[in-house]
């Protein structure tokens, strides 16, 4: 038996799914899972607002069948990394206690699971966590051990899951008052530990990546969307928030990267400025839910954009 028939049958054991309709995309996550020597299939360990994981059933289709490395200059939670699963990627954020969460788990995910194991789901307890980062020298003196097991922490005892900061930087959600937050999920922090192997974790701007972009790499941008109400700008993520000018700025770096052979997507709001910006690319309408609007009412179905170029 070749190595696709073994690969076939393993994700119909896995997936439950006749061979027939197994995507491509299923076999190489599946070889890629066993170079990786990975069990458990790995997850977001962060709750992160504009999250993928809920439209990855409608994003399948668009993904590139093949490709060299992958590059997610966004990275956030990294739903559409775990899922895909490449061999190779370098993973870019502007946030700098994500990627040092992530580096972490990369490194010494042993010591970050002691740490975590020692924190409360006690309110009291929670503030003082959360207000480590109000002086920053003392802040500073943390380990990258301490201040992973603290923003994870903070993230999934928080109020809805939210990373929010202020102007100053200084991490300002409030409690969640969730029963039991699941904030060390030891077996899913080991497999994300191993699927950050030939992974690059690097703390900059998103227009780094075309430093390391070359032809036939897979480039997913999921940016700041563009706002399509006032109450949808409510939160920022790093002390800056993202423009209509790095709207741009995007853009200028999403052509250079069509212009070198590259495969690129985009995710991005339903806006006429962003349908303006993106004319001449494939645009694709998707339908998200999302749950964070300061007004219940308006929380629902909204239409997002996915922009392709030609591959």
């Amino acid at each position: 038996m070749n190595e696709k028939s073994l690969t076939q049958k393993s994700l119909q054991n896995f997936l439950g799914k006749d061979d027939k309709k197994i995507h491509y995309l299923d076999i190489k996550k599946e070889q890629n899972r066993r170079k990786k020597s990975i069990v458990d299939v790995p997850k977001p360990f962060l709750k992160w607002v504009g999250g993928k994981r809920q439209l990855i059933l409608q994003m399948n289709d668009y993904f590139p069948k093949e490709f060299n490395k992958y590059i997610e200059p966004f990275v956030g939670g990294g739903a559409i990394f775990f899922y895909l699963l490449p061999e190779t990627a370098i993973l870019i954020d502007v946030n700098k206690e994500l990627i040092n969460s992530f580096n972490i788990i990369k490194n010494n995910v042993s010591e970050l699971i002691k740490s975590l194991k020692n924190h409360k789901n006690e309110k009291d307890y929670y503030y003082e966590v959360r207000s480590k980062d109000r002086n920053p020298k003392e802040y500073n003196k943390l380990s990258d051990v301490t201040k992973a097991s603290r923003t994870i922490y903070l993230n999934r005892c928080c109020f809805n899951g939210l990373y929010r900061v202020n102007s100053k930087g200084q991490f300002n959600v409030p409690f969640g008052k969730y029963k039991s937050p699941k904030f060390c999920d030891e077996k899913n922090l080991n497999a994300v530990h191993k699927a950050l192997k030939n992974v690059k974790l690097i703390n900059n701007s998103f227009e780094i990546c075309l430093d390391f972009a070359e032809k036939d790499d897979f480039i997913y941008f999921d940016p700041p969307y563009v706002p399509i109400s006032r109450s949808a700008n409510f939160t920022s993520y790093t002390k800056g928030n993202f423009s209509k000018e790095d709207q741009i700025r995007l853009f200028n770096v999403y052509k250079n990267l069509d212009e070198r052979g590259c495969k690129v997507m985009l995710s991005n709001s339903y806006s006429d400025f962003i349908l303006g910006l993106y004319k001449d690319y494939q645009i694709n309408i998707l339908y998200a839910k999302r749950a964070i609007n300061s007004d219940g009412s308006k929380r629902g179905k909204i239409k997002e954009l996915l922009i392709t170029n030609s591959f």
